[in-house]
């Protein structure tokens, strides 16, 4: 039984007592799903997750983060691929949610009900975590803008009904010079180039932009504004990976505890060996310090913090490391089943390598929360 007792901290309203609760008795009967057909499993995620409720906290007027926080959690602790799904409709529309038209927002009731899947195309061959680097260009022709360029590790490249696209409008150079751009996904000119296979299957692309033409009513925000955009948005969502992770990290004490409970080793069950005893202590304490950082983050962005920079990147940091070292623990705890293919364990071992590169890597969280020390000092 995954421990709940953290809800009890006064990080959390009733509310949020109430959506945890909720949320488990609904992925209780909806979870785990099957993934066969990775494209089709996340569109019925979506698609469920949608009639359940659950996208309304995706995007809208406002965004809860501790909401999301605990969703992704909750999720995540149960299947991997039905946190994508969640936290895509997120990340995908926070430009939109938090910057965009009256005539963008009307993609965010398509996407909370479940009928759109979305997608953030920021990372470029040429610039992962240096978005300055961006090189996909925009240019104006009478009352439209043209994009050419190419984007990859796209999350729902290929399945997505809607892109946010970010360009390079030339306003200044580097990260200054950058836009947003809401992209339909039928509109001509763009291609999937490639589909990424990873560890853990997720629906990945490499996409093509050739002479895609989009009115003006495509940029979000002002032209110039992109850089602001994706590191508002980044900021909103970072929180949000590191509950991913934790929700990893307690499905994989809860596997732990189960295995040395269960399991006979020198005439007793390994739960009273010292040594078991000792990492299922390490496990919890991880857990709880990456529950306290990621719960502070979400907290202070809901008390209406601007920015949440340093907080949010350590939460990230530490709740994806953490969580790598608790899952590398359960497998250790598992023996040879833990790298049996298929085991919960195994699954989780995949699942977590990419959180500690997506959204910002571990190294770079490092740079942020340096140079906020230093700037404080």
């Amino acid at each position: 039984m995954t421990d709940r007792s953290f809800l009890d901290w006064p990080f959390f309203e009733e509310r949020h007592r109430e959506l945890a609760g909720a949320l488990d008795e609904w992925v209780a009967t909806a979870l785990p799903a099957d993934h066969g057909d990775v494209d089709a499993a996340c569109r019925d995620l979506v698609r469920d997750l949608g009639k359940g409720g659950w996208l309304r906290h995706s995007g809208g007027d406002s965004l809860d983060i501790r909401s999301l926080c605990l969703i992704r959690e909750t999720l995540a602790r149960h299947d991997g691929l039905a946190d994508f799904a969640f936290a895509m409709q997120g990340l995908g529309m926070g430009a939109v949610t938090l910057f965009g038209s009256p005539e963008q927002r009307s993609w965010l009731d398509r996407t909370r009900a479940g009928e759109a899947i979305s997608a953030f195309a920021l990372t470029e061959p040429g610039s992962g975590s240096d978005v300055a680097r961006t090189a996909t260009s925009a240019r104006r022709e009478g009352d439209h803008w043209v994009l050419d360029g190419e984007k990859t590790y796209i999350s729902n490249g290929g399945i997505a009904d809607i892109y946010v696209i970010f360009a390079r409008t030339g306003e200044a150079p580097g990260a200054k010079g950058l836009s947003a751009f809401l992209l339909p996904a039928d509109t001509p000119g763009l291609s999937v180039v490639e589909r990424i296979e990873v560890i853990a299957p997720h629906p990945l692309a490499h996409l093509r932009l050739e002479g895609v033409r989009l009115p003006e009513a495509a940029l979000i925000g002002a032209a110039g504004s992109g850089f602001r955009i994706a590191m508002t948005v980044l900021d909103h969502f970072r929180p949000t990976v590191g509950a991913a992770a934790l929700g990893f990290a307690r499905r994989a004490l809860q596997e732990g505890v189960s295995r040395v409970c269960d399991r006979q080793l020198f005439g007793a069950p390994m739960a009273e060996l010292q040594m078991v005893q000792g990492h299922i202590a390490d496990m919890a304490l991880k857990i709880d310090a990456a529950a306290l950082l990621v719960y502070r983050a979400a907290w202070t962005k809901d008390m209406g913090a601007v920015r949440i920079t340093r907080e949010a990147a350590m939460a990230k940091l530490y709740a994806t490391e953490a969580a790598q070292q608790v899952i590398d623990q359960a497998v250790q705890l598992w023996g040879g089943d833990g790298v049996r293919s298929g085991t919960m364990v195994e699954s989780l071992y995949r699942e977590i390598r990419a959180l500690r590169i997506y959204e910002g890597a571990s190294d770079v969280q490092k740079l942020i929360i340096a140079r906020s020390v230093l700037e404080a000092s």
